[in-house]
């Protein structure tokens, strides 16, 4: 909710900023201050096709009874406008600000409808070679993964393997409560569990050694060293957590690894050729380099090629513009799965974030059905809006927040403002001033963050203990 914001897409971030759900949902929300750094240049991208015709989901811990909306009718009464060369030009202009407002290096834009289309990319895919960013290349996607993930235990529920309401203890051994934990709960980030990408120990574990192996129990042991931060069901907190125990779950009940088993299940199903589950830190060619300051000393580097295994089922997917745009569709509409279970997905409890709420998977941001996701060195937006058709896919190749906030949000709020004014896409920023609680963060990510991204969690302290001066305290995915 990815933001819902990072392991963000996983999970939390870096000290200087706050981990969230925009799922991020990247999760949900977005990180504290961003670096400066000098705009990077335009590349124009690709193909433009439009018709002038009018068309016919943070705050962790928040209480299914809080003020925040649900999200679920956001979106009555909105449509997007026509993509004329008047609005693409209005497009392009919003773009391009917000990539030299954030110092973002490249983004990848697209937006379908049932009428045109607009497909663009800008900046850089590499700033030491000064390529330009095109709409063809791979991305790591974040808390994306969180959508498959879902649907891989969705798909199981209809062939009557797993129980949307069973115990998580039926099928995985030694989780903390899991007695009380249901598939549901950890499918709509209310399991209570504390997040394994907010404990300093994980946080000084990857930012020391991005190559380092992680087994899904190993991460899994990082958030069991904490109590719960709730009884299951009775509140909304992004964490990775969750989406790691779900892989085990689709490993458990589907008979394979769940990269396979997601391939088999959902990706090919889906027409996904592009989309894959890594296993190691294997990056299909052409991909984009990604830039994070998630780092020791918080400047900026290269993390393209760290290895995502930290992030596995919560994380670690890799995609393209068109799979994407594809699947933003699937997942709105619910192509893989029965009706009845589809209904059950998109029922959205409140997160925190006015209009902004989480089902299983996915999250309904005013009316826009989707999620987002963030992880080190690249963040994504990939949503669906029912009553225009119409599909909304942002790429790009940084996770350094601005100013709070996750930049893939701020790309997507703008070019929302544009093409569905009364339905604008937004994640509020991470309040940097807010008390640190260990107990209460969270990530991705909804896009996330939400992502993730991808995730929602509070606000990490700088030098939190056991983390070194200036590295982040959660990591987001």
């Amino acid at each position: 909710m990815t933001t819902l914001r990072r392991p963000h897409p996983a999970a939390s971030r870096s000290t200087r900023r706050a981990a969230c759900a925009a799922l991020a949902l990247t999760g949900l929300l977005a990180t504290a201050a961003c670096s400066g750094g000098s705009p990077p240049k335009q590349a124009g991208g690709a193909a433009l096709t439009a018709e002038p015709a009018a068309l016919s989901p943070s705050a962790s811990g928040s209480s299914a009874g809080s003020g925040a909306a649900s999200g679920s009718a956001s979106g009555s009464a909105g449509a997007v406008v026509p993509l004329t060369p008047d609005v693409a030009n209005q497009l392009d202009a919003a773009i391009k600000q917000v990539l030299n407002q954030t110092s973002t290096p490249g983004v990848i834009v697209g937006i379908t409808t049932p009428d045109g289309s607009y497909q663009r990319a800008f900046g850089q895919a590499d700033k030491s070679a000064g390529t330009p960013m095109s709409p063809d290349l791979n991305m790591r996607i974040g808390s994306e993964t969180k959508t498959f993930t879902a649907t891989g235990v969705l798909r199981l529920v209809d062939q009557g393997k797993v129980g949307l309401d069973d115990p998580v203890s039926k099928y995985v051994d030694g989780v903390p409560g899991g007695d009380k934990i249901t598939i549901r709960q950890l499918a709509g980030m209310r399991s209570g569990l504390f997040p394994y990408t907010s404990d300093p120990n994980f946080v000084n574990a990857l930012i020391s050694d991005p190559n380092r192996v992680f087994t899904p129990d190993e991460l899994l042991a990082y958030g069991y060293k904490h109590p719960a931060n709730f009884p299951p069901g009775s509140k909304f907190q992004y964490s990775n957590s969750n989406y790691i125990l779900l892989g085990k779950v689709i490993e458990k009940a589907g008979g394979e690894p769940v990269d396979q088993f997601l391939k088999d299940q959902v990706f090919s199903q889906a027409g996904l050729n592009g989309t894959v589950f890594p296993t190691d830190a294997t990056f299909p060619d052409p991909h984009a380099r990604g830039y994070t300051d998630q780092t020791p000393n918080g400047q900026t580097t290269d993390a393209t090629d760290w290895n995502p295994s930290w992030a596995w089922s919560a994380g670690a997917v890799i995609s393209n513009l068109t799979d994407l745009q594809n699947w933003s569709k699937s997942l709105a509409t619910g192509s893989l799965l029965k009706q009845d279970t589809q209904s059950q997905r998109l029922k959205t409890q409140p997160t925190g974030d006015p209009g902004v709420g989480y089902g299983l998977g996915l999250f309904n941001n005013n009316g826009w059905i989707g999620h987002n996701g963030s992880l080190p060195g690249y963040e994504t937006v990939a949503v669906y809006l029912p009553q225009s058709q119409a599909t909304l896919v942002v790429l790009l190749n940084t996770d350094v927040p601005y100013r709070g906030s996750e930049p893939s949000s701020l790309f997507a709020k703008a070019i929302t403002q544009i093409v569905s004014p009364k339905n604008v896409y937004s994640i509020p920023p991470v309040n940097n001033t807010a008390s640190p609680s260990a107990s209460s963060s969270g990530s991705a990510s909804p896009s996330p963050s939400l992502s993730p991204s991808g995730s929602a969690s509070s606000p990490a302290s700088p030098g939190a203990p056991g983390s070194p001066s200036g590295a982040p305290s959660t990591v987001n995915a």
